[in-house]
């Protein structure tokens, strides 16, 4: 074709590509003025009008354009399409004007483009990212099939991931959500179906497969859910990295939590039904992250609270212990070990033993986890001034019987608390402590002084929760000698009379594992302990008075579970030290 020059083709108004494709000869005058002609009445793009009459191929288009512009050529096919930047640049905006974000540099854009004369397009990114754009060449067929690759919505991408057979209906979600938003304002905003739908699911999930946290995290370019399983984190889903601030909004709205706040952690709950009369509630913590807000959400269900003693692991021994320390009337017990450990569950077992009519309970909790009817249960506020010590002076002047306190963090409460103990009341508390006699010597590292200590406190409980085998497919293990006396074992109880058990992996459990159970050291505190105390003896010296009154450790209580065939050697070796 005769090329035409470049003046002639402006002074009929042609685009930008129109006349480069002229001036380059790949295209004649009356011929482009055709296919703006038919572009412009069937209001259509140039570029589509263009490659979709055959006048120019998409490859031979792509290739006069990185000549003509200076700019390179990219294959598409050969971009990992799930390594591109996500939420850079509007989808709107990708999908008129056909282009992708290919990459971020300093204050500048990596775009690609069919069409690198549309000053349009580059002002609408502009204006829209208030960065530069920098024209990448892209064959118009590839770059289509990838903008509309991209634009599949938030709401396709759920409803893929929820799956068909899912029966939900808004009604029914709205009336299983106890504490619901209310509907004016901000939660008009987030009242997404998908994800609603989708939220609904994993709350539902996680409570079936006896999850006890769910974990939201949003990352660069990825988005992933995880349940904590017996212990053990799991991916669950990969939902698209787009729903992460709708999702974020939905779980602050329900939980009532300022949702236009990202910058600090927030602390809220919710409550699910799940059944005719069983309702499920969830503690929910968000956390600013680099690329979006993590919520961790967990879920507390007050029936755990009311298993019994029985359910939680101990053994008669320790079992009987702890029982004659609650029975007492006056003292402190003490329930120490690291955040997950089940030390909660522990302290309201005890507590629903000793909820009777004629006993006055009062909690003090930063939050409070399990509702339990009968006992006055109180949320610390501490920029309230409802401080764990303030809460305290007020129990002392309401007549209690007993009084928990959910955590003993400072000298104060600490202080508080002893005096409690020493005046007729049974108090309860936890301390993050690695054992029971390294309890003592961090409570006189608080200040609190050995009389005190001596005279207080009757029981400390340490403990930790082990993954407890499967019983259907649990099998035989054959371990070395040397191995099991390297665990803690002594001579005398490789009798040969015990085996222990693997975990294998069944259709019914989770890697050869199903449920937890409790690993227990519980140490009365004897005369002979309170001398030692008073002497400011060490931990060292506690835990060999411990050992002499039959106080097993927590590795000696584990290795009886994994004698028992209750848990393996593995799992008691990773969570307690000799």
């Amino acid at each position: 074709m005769a090329a035409v020059d470049p003046a002639t083709a402006e002074a009929v108004a042609l685009p930008g590509l129109a006349r480069a494709l002229v001036s380059a000869g790949k295209l004649g005058q009356k011929s482009a003025e055709e296919i703006y002609r038919k572009a412009q009445s069937s209001r259509n793009s140039f570029i589509a009008e263009l490659t979709g009459s055959g006048a120019v191929s998409a490859a031979d288009l792509a290739h006069t354009m990185s000549a003509a512009f200076g700019a390179p050529l990219l294959d598409l096919e050969a971009i990992d399409t799930n390594r591109l930047p996500k939420n850079l640049l509007d989808t709107k905006i990708c999908q008129d004007f056909r282009v992708v974000v290919l990459s971020k540099r300093n204050n500048r854009l990596i775009v690609a483009t069919a069409d690198p004369s549309d000053q349009q397009a580059a002002e609408k990114i502009k204006f829209a990212t208030q960065m530069g754009v920098d024209w990448i060449i892209a064959e118009y067929d590839k770059l289509t099939k990838m903008v509309e690759a991209q634009a599949t919505t938030a709401t396709q991408a759920m409803e893929s991931i929820v799956g068909d057979d899912f029966d939900f209906d808004e009604s029914t979600l709205d009336s299983s959500v106890v504490e619901e938003e209310d509907k004016s304002g901000a939660g008009s905003d987030v009242d997404d179906a998908p994800v609603v739908k989708f939220l609904h699911k994993m709350l539902l999930d996680a409570f079936s497969m006896r999850a006890s946290d769910l974990h939201f995290e949003p990352y660069e370019h990825t988005y992933r859910v995880r349940f904590r399983i017996d212990g053990e984190l799991r991916e669950i889903a990969s939902p698209p990295i787009a729903i992460k601030d709708k999702l974020a909004s939905r779980i602050k709205v329900i939980s009532k939590l300022d949702i236009s706040e990202k910058r600090v952690p927030q602390d809220g709950r919710m409550k699910l039904k799940v059944g005719p009369d069983r309702v499920i509630d969830f503690r929910v913590s968000t956390l600013p992250t680099l690329f979006g807000e993590k919520i961790v959400i967990r879920i507390l269900d007050p029936s755990s609270a009311k298993l019994g003693i029985e359910a939680l692991g101990y053994e008669p021994e320790e079992k009987k212990r702890l029982l004659a320390a609650i029975e007492r009337p006056y003292g402190m017990i003490l329930v120490t070990g690291p955040t997950g450990s089940g030390k909660t569950v522990s302290l309201y077992t005890c507590l629903n033993l000793l909820n009777k009519p004629g006993v006055n309970i009062s909690t003090a909790e930063d939050p409070s986890e399990i509702n339990l009817p009968g006992v006055n249960q109180v949320n610390v506020n501490e920029k309230a001034g409802l401080t764990f010590a303030a809460a305290l002076k007020s129990f002392l002047r309401q007549d209690p019987d007993v009084i928990m306190v959910g955590e003993i963090r400072d000298l104060e409460t600490a202080d508080i608390a002893i005096k409690a103990a020493q005046t007729g009341h049974l108090v309860l508390s936890t301390l993050h402590t690695n054992d029971a006699p390294t309890t003592l010597t961090r409570m006189r590292n608080m200040g609190i002084a050995p009389f005190n200590i001596a005279s207080s406190v009757i029981l400390i409980t340490a403990q930790r929760l082990a993954r407890r085998l499967c019983a259907q497919c649990k099998q035989p293990m054959d371990i070395p000698y040397e191995t099991l006396l390297e665990a803690g074992y002594k001579e005398e109880e490789l009798d040969g009379t015990w085996t222990p058990y693997k975990p294998v992996g069944c259709s019914a459990c989770n890697n050869g594992y199903k449920g937890r159970v409790g690993i227990y050291q519980v140490m009365p505190i004897s005369e002979d302990m309170q001398r030692l105390i008073l002497a400011d003896g060490s931990a060292m010296d506690i835990a060999k008075q411990a050992e002499v009154e039959g106080v097993r450790s927590l590795r000696t209580s584990g290795l009886h579970k994994v004698k028992i065939g209750v848990t393996s050697l593995e799992e008691v070796l990773a969570c307690t030290n000799l």
